[in-house]
């Protein structure tokens, strides 16, 4: 099987690791590994590559971000997991739908083991629990590689999301796992998220130091 290389980097500003995405997607090669990212960022406000600037109400003192990714706006914050799927997807014979529904499927097989049901939209990609947001997506594929990926609320501020249109849905309801009973920590639930998801890619898992070998 092959390996799935998990990093778990903290909080990290969002621009910092938005270039270490790009540098390593633009480094790699048919040999280069496939990575998780795991981490949280200060608040910050991000805005998809089609993404309409008037979906951003009042961000107040929030920055935000004009990224490369998929999706319309949606907000990050301390409290959310950032997971940041790096795949080559040509060899894993994977396409952008199909790592799309990968990532709903691996929060929502996680969300389960907690006794929380959990669904997919056909029509905006993320997860919801009785039609509130919890999961978010947003790609980008470039040489037929994948970097961004998914946020999930967990312990957070959910005021900011009241300064947007989340993903560019008036009044979509926003939730969190807390709110839902779950009170494990961010880094186990990560790890959780990890394993999720290289059991439905068909990947091992390898935790690595990131100071051994830090993306940026």
């Amino acid at each position: 099987m092959p390996l799935l290389l998990v990093k778990e980097l903290g909080l990290q500003p969002y621009g910092d690791i938005w270039s270490a995405m790009q540098d390593y997607t633009d480094k790699r090669d048919p040999t280069t590994p496939d990575q998780l990212w795991l981490l949280q960022h200060p608040a910050v406000f991000t805005l998809g590559q089609a993404g309409k600037p008037e979906h951003i109400l009042n961000p107040g003192k929030i920055p935000i971000v004009n990224s490369d990714r998929g999706g319309q706006v949606t907000y990050h914050g301390p409290g959310q997991l950032i997971a940041y799927s790096l795949l080559d997807l040509r060899r894993a014979r994977l396409g952008v739908r199909g790592l799309v529904t990968q990532l709903e499927s691996a929060v929502i097989g996680l969300l389960a083991k907690y006794g929380i049901q959990a669904n997919a939209s056909k029509d905006a990609p993320g997860v919801y629990i009785d039609g509130a947001k919890v999961a978010s997506l947003g790609l980008r594929v470039r040489k037929g590689c994948s970097y961004h990926g998914l946020s999930l609320n967990i312990d957070m501020d959910l005021e900011p999301f009241t300064r947007i249109n989340p993903c560019g849905y008036p009044g979509l309801e926003v939730t969190q796992l807390t709110e839902l009973g779950v009170d494990s920590d961010i880094p186990s639930l990560g790890r959780e998220l990890a394993q999720q998801l290289a059991d439905g890619l068909g990947y091992t898992l390898s935790f690595t130091d990131p100071d051994a070998e830090n993306p940026r």
